[in-house]
């Protein structure tokens, strides 16, 4: 899938999942918090796609969400995509082809899922809101790569950067300061998943079930039938599917500020 449709799926789970936990277990959040969750959630479902390099110097190739931040993420991308052939290349067994980049291997499994999100509460936990403000700096910035994206394309990563940063700077002056925001860390490692599931409704597939081995194959790409599989960039990615992620975000977020604003009114909900 492309990166607004990662994006949107991101946004479009949090809201539901958000709504869903309001109704059915009466857990509350503020519109920040739900804002600051549905951005790290976007941002988190284009996060694995920064395994595609590209010409560094150049500031050119690579996955678009790659260039979100200039030469700078494009260089971050560089290493990851390193990182993830060197762990494929340690790990494969006999019948795993060669490959000569690392994209859609170790950013694309459940394993890294967990470590990211793990990583990211950890962070928060042990840094407190300095960490929190460059975890949404990032965030944020993947996010508005992803959810505006020929936006994005026009202003430039000099723009996305600094709005990122206003954006994060604004959302660490309303947090309060004695929480280790373990939510942060959920948005970001579901965003990955969602991520992870967008990919595998593809021809391609994804290599869900590492590091578990089959048929000498330590990375099986799984997916489904290229018959029914969704074109990247075809009309059921960027119409149906995107169409559907918008009502769904839409409707969850009504769902989630009406009562509030009904309230503020004194009207009984």
């Amino acid at each position: 899938m492309m990166g607004p449709s990662h994006a949107l799926s991101g946004a479009a789970v949090w809201l539901a999942g958000s709504w869903g936990l309001n109704y059915f277990a009466g857990y509350e959040q503020s519109p920040l918090a739900i804002a600051v969750g549905t951005a790290v959630c976007a941002g988190g479902a284009l996060f694995p796609d920064l395994d595609m390099s590209g010409k560094v110097t150049r500031n050119q190739g690579g996955a678009t969400v790659a260039r979100t931040f200039g030469v700078v993420s494009l260089f971050f991308a560089e290493v990851m995509e390193k990182i993830s052939l060197g762990v494929y290349h340690a790990t494969k067994l006999s019948k795993d082809p060669h490959r000569n980049n690392g994209h859609r291997t170790l950013t694309h499994t459940l394993p890294f899922t967990a470590l990211v999100g793990w990583g990211t509460t950890a962070l928060c936990t042990a840094y407190g809101k300095w960490a929190v403000i460059g975890i949404l700096f990032f965030m944020i910035g993947l996010a508005l790569r992803g959810l505006f994206d020929e936006w994005a394309k026009r202003a430039g990563w000099v723009i996305v950067t600094l709005v990122s940063a206003a954006a994060a700077y604004f959302t660490f002056l309303h947090l309060p300061g004695d929480r280790g925001y373990p939510m942060l860390g959920v948005a970001v490692g579901v965003g990955c998943f969602v991520h992870i599931m967008g990919d595998i409704i593809t021809s391609n597939g994804v290599p869900i079930l590492w590091p578990v081995p089959i048929k000498r194959r330590m990375w099986m790409m799984i997916g489904i039938p290229n018959k029914i599989a969704v074109k990247v960039g075809g009309k059921v990615e960027t119409v149906v599917l995107r169409g559907a992620f918008t009502v769904i975000s839409i409707l969850s977020a009504l769902g989630l500020l009406a009562p509030s604003v009904l309230r503020r009114f004194d009207i009984e909900v």
